[in-house]
């Protein structure tokens, strides 16, 4: 029954929906067209595909080794990679290329749904981390279609808000056919909301098995020799409005210690690259768009990260690396790629969608909690003036991920265990 009255309430936002898309076009080309997506029509020419449902682009990066790990175990089996955002779409385009087909998933409507599935005809449907969708998970098991929860989180806050509406959530998560939990804790959580206790298990999480070999680490060294040559610089990674302006006061502040310290400021979303060039110009600070390419000149105080893809490398280059969405209650980004390049990490006191890994950091001595402006300025002057504690740091970054990799293999076999051949 709550169901329906979910699906009701779903089909009375629509138009809502509808024009918060519409909004969203005018303000970023890439929400443009496709809008028949959102309804399952114009669907790619693929039968019986694992559907890989990845909603944004940090769960899509997240999920990169996990599809490219199932396509060279299960080769005779087509992946359709599924997203809700544009930034998550050009993330599959760009790292996966034809190895996958993609479209948005549609909208949870029951009838779109089940028109969805009914002519796609999925042999499993693999959601990543939170994206649990009533309809699509219904529907899922009244075709007895196996769905799987991988890289399953569920915060503290996060578990109280489903709490909230147990008759919805819990025969939900008793629908999954299986959860790859990134630790027991979460799984935890998910078992008191519903989920079957034999479906979970504790794979770890696949944020920790990120990529990073000696050719990426030596065209980081080598584009930030090429752009900035010798000079020290720190990254203020997926941040949001709220944080630039903590990060370029910051910024201003240090630079009357380190007259030529560069930041490199990258916005979360590609609709507020030009927000932040107009705060750092408004801030009285001399900047420079990655997008218009070649050296950054020696006069430059701010270097606007306005390219996709890139993130990764840009923190390859930095000194130190600020983790947006910390600052503010966003519940933060993913600490890890920076950590996987061996660089000290901050975060503010906002991680509660990292909250275990982001304890971890700290208490392997590899992240600083900074709480406000004040207190990033003394972190990143300590760790500026101290090379052999940035060092320290970055070693032990270094062996914290490489314990906790395995994670992609483990959840790649809880998913082909349930998905038939």
């Amino acid at each position: 029954m709550n169901r329906i009255l979910y699906s009701l309430l779903l089909i009375l936002l629509t138009p809502l929906v509808l024009a918060y898309l519409g909004w969203r076009a005018l303000r970023s080309p890439d929400y443009r067209g496709r809008l028949g997506e959102r309804f399952a029509l114009g669907l790619p020419q693929v039968r019986a595909p694992l559907i890989i449902h990845c909603a944004s682009m940090g769960e899509t990066l997240a999920a990169l080794g996990l599809i490219r790990t199932l396509k060279r175990q299960r080769p005779e089996t087509p992946i359709l990679v599924t997203t809700t955002t544009p930034t998550g779409s050009a993330q599959v385009k760009q790292h996966l290329g034809d190895l996958v087909h993609h479209c948005y998933l549609p909208l949870d409507l029951g009838p779109v749904m089940a028109w969805f599935l009914g002519r796609l005809k999925p042999v499993g449907v693999v959601l990543m981390e939170t994206e649990l969708w009533p309809n699509l998970v219904h529907h899922c098991h009244k075709r007895q279609i196996p769905v799987i929860l991988a890289n399953a989180r569920l915060s503290e806050r996060s578990a109280r808000g489903y709490g909230r509406f147990p008759a919805l959530v819990g025969p939900m998560l008793a629908q999954l056919t299986a959860v790859a939990a990134q630790n027991s804790t979460d799984g935890a959580r998910l078992v008191k909301l519903g989920a079957a206790p034999a479906g979970m298990t504790d794979c770890g999480s696949l944020k920790f098995d990120i990529a990073v070999d000696d050719a990426e680490r030596a065209h980081a060294s080598a584009l930030r020799l090429q752009l900035m040559g010798e000079r020290p610089c720190w990254l203020a990674a997926s941040t949001h409005p709220g944080e630039f302006e903590l990060a370029l006061a910051a910024h201003k502040a240090l630079l009357e210690h380190f007259p030529d310290l560069l930041l490199m400021l990258v916005p979360r979303h590609p609709e507020q690259f030009s927000r932040a060039a107009d705060l750092s110009q408004a801030a009285e600070l001399s900047l420079t768009r990655r997008s218009e390419g070649g050296p950054v000149p020696d006069t430059t105080q701010v270097l606007i990260g306005d390219t996709m893809g890139e993130l990764k490398t840009l923190c390859g280059m930095s000194d130190i690396t600020l983790v947006g969405g910390s600052l503010i209650e966003r519940g933060g980004h993913n600490p890890l790629e920076p950590a996987a390049f061996g660089k000290p990490v901050l975060m503010g006191p906002h991680y509660f969608n990292f909250k275990e890994i982001g304890d971890q950091l700290k208490q392997e001595g590899v992240m600083l909690v900074v709480e406000d402006e004040h207190s990033l300025v003394q972190a990143l002057d300590q760790l500026l003036s101290d090379h052999n504690g940035r060092q320290r740091m970055g070693d032990a970054a270094l062996q914290f991920v490489a314990r906790n990799s395995g994670a992609t293999q483990r959840q790649a076999d809880v998913i082909l265990g349930v998905v038939p051949g």
